[in-house]
């Protein structure tokens, strides 16, 4: 009879409030960093400002730019970050030691954030660093290259950009590179080639992260197959819940299971919600029949579009769809496996409910009323992330204590990199 009181009472108790959620939050984000996985403020100061910190407020404010931007030191304060990789993406059109240049710049480009604004930004370069900058206060700026193509097929390039603080590599971009196939580009290497593989060894060696956001499936059973660290995907979704190409398969998130990795949920519309990457597929198709229509008219190209536009408008993606996401992840592998890489200010629209970068905790606001724990919650946030970085860096530790030195190693002309 106690336990069927207990029950029914249990069954009665009305949910906790957003107050004591967020409080909950709050307390949590206070011991363990909120760390976002991707974030493309870089290529907004290079594209808007010329590379010039100073012609852009992100110090005081930038949701009034036209457009607006997601981020800015403001918002990073209000939505309780801990550290943020910034993306130093350059576009494969880049192509050669210009793109090794460019990524150069965009690399300089967070160091000088960390320089302009002191009393925020931090450089972090391991998983104990991220820590002690979040204890003091600030935020931990970490750096991801996206995009093999940034190296050139230089494993010289590789290390350096890993001593000027880049700390992971996304395998590829929209493009195949030399020697990995991209998840929106046709197979050229059914995978990584055999310097592909060379690339993930040395990444290994030296503690660089291998992410595998942006490339395709068989890239992503390859590198799992052999990367002895664990890796990440910085900005990606979960394939069950909205088929894109850019989100993960369930056979993959085995693997990661088994790796130890972690996929961190990206908010980007077309990856979070199958309608919105209906709408964009449409579009894209639309776009490809006006140029047909209108050969020769451009201007008769962009009404015919603006006029599709309005008879088709595009829908909203949701926090609660976001979460979805997660929800998928951990039910197949674990909470344990999730982060969090929102992609802003690399898309044009949020999420409704994650509009910018102060809103991230809503997010886990959100996770808490569906139930999960607060070391759950953690680990998302960002404890995940600090335990896969540790681990990258164990892993470098051993590989070089048992002598496994590349420096003698020949760099492959590019015919070599496609084998």
């Amino acid at each position: 009879m106690i336990a069927l009181i207990f029950t029914a009472s249990a069954l009665a108790a009305p949910e906790p409030s957003d107050d004591v959620l967020i409080r909950r939050v709050e307390r949590i984000l206070t011991k363990t960093p909120l760390i976002d996985g991707h974030n493309d403020v870089p290529w907004q100061i290079r594209s808007r400002a010329g590379g010039d910190l100073e012609r852009l407020p992100f110090a005081e404010g930038t949701a009034a730019l036209d457009p607006p931007m997601h981020t800015d030191l403001p918002r990073l304060r209000e939505g309780l970050s801990g550290g943020v990789f910034w993306s130093v993406w350059v576009p494969t059109s880049l192509e050669g030691p210009e793109a090794v240049l460019a990524t150069l710049e965009q690399i300089d480009t967070v160091h000088r954030m960390a320089e302009a604004w002191p009393d925020d930004l931090t450089i972090a370069r391991t998983a104990e660093e991220i820590v002690r900058i979040h204890r003091r206060g600030r935020i931990a700026s970490l750096i991801g290259m996206e995009g093999g193509h940034s190296i050139h097929n230089s494993l010289g390039a590789l290390r350096m950009m890993y001593e000027a603080g880049a700390r992971y590599m996304t395998l590829t971009h929209w493009s195949n590179t030399d020697w990995a196939d991209a998840a929106t580009d046709a197979p050229e290497h059914d995978g990584l080639t055999d310097f592909g593989r060379t690339v993930i060894a040395e990444m290994n060696r030296i503690g660089m992260l291998v992410d595998l956001s942006h490339v395709s499936a068989a890239t992503m059973h390859d590198a799992l197959q052999i990367s002895a660290a664990p890796v990440i995907f910085s900005h990606s979704g979960a394939f069950a819940i909205n088929p894109h190409p850019r989100n993960v398969p369930d056979e993959v998130l085995d693997q990661v299971r088994l790796n130890g990795g972690v996929v961190m949920v990206d908010f980007l519309p077309a990856y979070v919600s199958a309608d919105c990457h209906a709408h964009q597929a449409a579009r894209r198709a639309e776009i490809s029949r006006l140029e047909t229509m209108h050969l020769g008219d451009p201007q008769g190209q962009e009404q015919a579009l603006v006029a599709w536009d309005n008879a088709h408008p595009a829908p909203r993606s949701t926090l609660g769809q976001v979460a979805d996401h997660i929800d998928h992840i951990k039910d197949r592998i674990g909470a344990e496996h999730i982060g969090l890489g929102s992609d802003y200010d690399g898309m044009s629209d949020a999420p409704d409910g994650l509009d910018d970068a102060s809103q991230v905790p809503a997010l886990l606001v959100e996770l808490l009323r569906r139930g999960y724990t607060d070391a759950q919650v953690a680990g998302i946030a960002g404890g995940n992330l600090l335990r896969v970085l540790k681990a990258a860096e164990e892993v470098s530790s051993r590989l070089s204590s048992e002598g496994l030195s590349s420096a003698s190693r020949l760099e492959p002309s590019t015919s070599e990199a496609s084998r």
